[in-house]
């Protein structure tokens, strides 16, 4: 159970309690528990058994696979207000978790027990039409990343996480590991395309971070 307080902020996060009827909300209040979830903790790994889901109310979590041979790859992120979708697939098809889900930054979440979850889905058509919407959101984001993958250049992709991200903060902090495992590429893969790009002057690379000096040149790298 969740007290008033904890109620309240999964009321500003979640669109779907602000649609839902009294009866709904009084039973979300009773069956949900709260969970703080430190940056750097995996919720998932491949093969768990899923006995809840976590609707986040801060912070971000990142799902990716790893490979045989270690490699990563981003499958999706979500953080305020959304969830995980392989955990709701999990649950409703009673199989393991197919991924690795880790916290990226420190995470609140109102948990859902898997046995509700699964009643709700039945019983409530709003709780239906959230997993529904969650599905398709992030069926969108996978196919995008699958067309990423299998059509689209290395050295177009780099350039437009590089772009992507400095619209937060540039000089990026990032390494050329965390490039390869966001892309599913190797660390040796992605230092040959940054020297690429440091000679042609669109960044300037340093240990665990990228600059990005023209702006023009790098995205015009991510279009060609």
């Amino acid at each position: 159970m969740i007290n008033s307080s904890q109620f309240d902020r999964a009321t500003q996060s979640l669109p779907i309690l602000q649609q839902a009827d009294p009866s709904f909300t009084r039973e979300f209040q009773q069956a949900a528990f709260f969970s703080h979830i430190p940056v750097g903790r995996d919720v998932f790994l491949e093969g768990d058994h899923v006995e809840s889901i976590a609707l986040l109310i801060s912070g971000v979590v990142r799902v990716y696979k790893v490979g045989e041979t270690g490699r990563e790859i981003t499958l999706y992120r979500f953080g305020n207000g959304s969830s995980c979708i392989l955990t709701a697939n999990a649950i409703l098809s009673h199989k393991t978790f197919p991924a690795v889900a880790t916290v990226e930054q420190d995470a609140e979440a109102v948990m859902i027990p898997a046995d509700t979850f699964r009643e709700w889905v039945k019983h409530h058509d709003v709780w239906r039409e959230f997993v529904f919407d969650l599905l398709s959101q992030r069926l969108s984001t996978v196919m995008a990343i699958i067309d990423e993958v299998a059509f689209r250049r290395m050295d177009r992709r780099v350039a437009s996480l590089l772009m992507e991200r400095a619209k937060i903060q540039n000089p990026l902090r990032i390494t050329h590991q965390e490039i390869a495992a966001e892309l599913g590429s190797s660390r040796e893969v992605i230092s040959r395309l940054l020297e690429d790009f440091v000679s042609e002057g669109s960044i300037r690379a340093g240990r665990g971070t990228v600059e990005i000096l023209d702006f023009e040149l790098l995205e015009s790298r991510s279009v060609m």
